[in-house]
């Protein structure tokens, strides 16, 4: 479980989150939508210690994220919204080895760790594959496996759709979809909710570092608009 208590984040004196408190539930699929600017970004990133916040808390299953980075990072994956980002290796699975090496693990837990994570986005076969030579969706779920690959309990991921052509969107939903219904909870940071409103349990608004609105999927369509969020239905 994810605890957000009181959150202030800023960045150059300017507050990028605002009192927010929210908790994540273990499984729960949940979409953190609002416009550019909004501080969805920098929420996100208190949830493993990726940024402290200035004041308030974030517990990871009832432990200071600020305390215990590196047990907030295993429980909780991060997907940045640009993959190239976070690619550490030449190659696939190199890159997705780099986590569980980092922890310590073993060899053969290693290797199993990173055919199960490929097998889960569909790349079992590109393991040897170079980074610079995938396209936009493979290297998405390459990121995706990356994360998994830490067998976090929470995979967080920060507008995973953007630039994506249709046959790559519908891939990187698809996984998320097949990782949800294996128990790992999801939290998706969007400013347009095509696609990804079914799958979600759950949808939190926020504007101005604050939240605007908290609640089930289908009651929250009618207060997008006011935040300037994309209708799935339009």
């Amino acid at each position: 479980m994810i605890e957000v208590r009181d959150v202030v984040a800023t960045y150059d004196d300017v507050v990028a989150v605002d009192g927010v408190s929210l908790t994540v539930a273990d499984g729960e699929f949940l979409l953190l939508v609002g416009p550019n600017g909004s501080g969805k970004t920098t929420l996100v990133r208190t949830f493993n210690a990726l940024v402290d916040p200035d004041a308030g808390a974030v517990l990871v299953d009832g432990t200071d994220a600020s305390e215990r980075p590196v047990a907030a990072r295993t429980s909780v994956g991060m997907v940045f919204q640009h993959p190239r980002d976070q690619f550490v290796a030449s190659t696939v699975g190199a890159d997705v080895a780099f986590g569980p090496e980092n922890l310590g693990l073993d060899h053969e837990e290693i290797d199993r760790r990173v055919s199960e994570s490929l097998a889960a986005v569909n790349l079992g076969d590109r393991r040897e594959a170079t980074i610079a030579s995938l396209s936009g969706g493979e290297q998405a779920r390459v990121a995706i496996a990356g994360a998994l690959a830490m067998e976090p309990d929470h995979l967080v991921l920060d507008e995973p759709l953007t630039g994506l052509d249709d046959p790559a969107r519908r891939s990187v939903l698809e996984h998320l979809a097949a990782v949800h219904a294996g128990g790992t909870g999801v939290v998706v940071v969007t400013h347009d909710l095509r696609d990804l409103s079914d799958l979600a349990d759950r949808v939190v608004g926020l504007v101005d570092g604050q939240v605007a609105f908290d609640g089930p999927a289908p009651a929250a369509r009618e207060d997008l608009a006011a935040i300037d969020v994309r209708d799935p239905r339009c």
